[in-house]
């Protein structure tokens, strides 16, 4: 499989117990949406090799306690640390037209309520306390904080984010 048929699940952050175990980061909104999931792919040295879960135990803050088939000691689990954890697109939950996935939207252009189009998103920046919409508007870059309410509508058709950002906030870079 081709990475660019995949989507980002997380990644490995550690040793979970001594007996294979690892603790999967999954930076996803919803973890359980994945409680069924039978196998990730891990980004080996560049090459997206299948991995089968025999069990996964979900934690908390996004972390899964996963036992891989045939990896069944703390060596072979330090192997994995650090390893990309991918699943094929397929697999993403279908969203509404108020919420996207952030790998989805990069690309898009931007359309305030009030300011009409300013820009085009470049990044979404998954900061903990408070992601934010990083717009390129020619060369001048424009963070955006996501909040319940900033996206009216995600259309995917024309590629388009409409949004409604905060009295004043675009003034502040253009």
């Amino acid at each position: 499989m081709k990475q660019e048929e995949t989507f980002l699940l997380g990644s490995i952050a550690k040793l979970h117990g001594y007996k294979g175990e690892v603790s999967l980061f999954m930076d996803v909104t919803n973890p359980q949406d994945y409680a069924e999931m039978s196998f990730v792919f891990l980004d080996i040295n560049g090459t997206l090799t299948p991995f089968f879960i025999e069990h996964i135990k979900f934690k908390n803050k996004g972390m899964a306690a996963v036992k891989f088939q045939g990896i069944d000691t703390e060596d072979d689990a330090k192997k994995l640390i650090k390893k990309k954890a991918f699943l094929p697109i397929e697999q993403l939950q279908e969203l509404d037209e108020e919420r996207f996935y952030d790998h989805e939207v990069i690309g898009f252009k931007v359309v305030d309520k009030v300011k009409g189009s300013i820009g085009v998103v470049d990044q979404v920046i998954d900061l903990p306390s408070n992601p934010l919409l990083r717009i390129l508007l020619e060369e001048k870059e424009i963070l955006v904080p996501i909040f319940d309410g900033l996206v009216q509508k995600v259309d995917r058709k024309s590629n388009t984010l409409h949004i409604s950002a905060p009295e004043g906030l675009i003034d502040l870079y253009i």
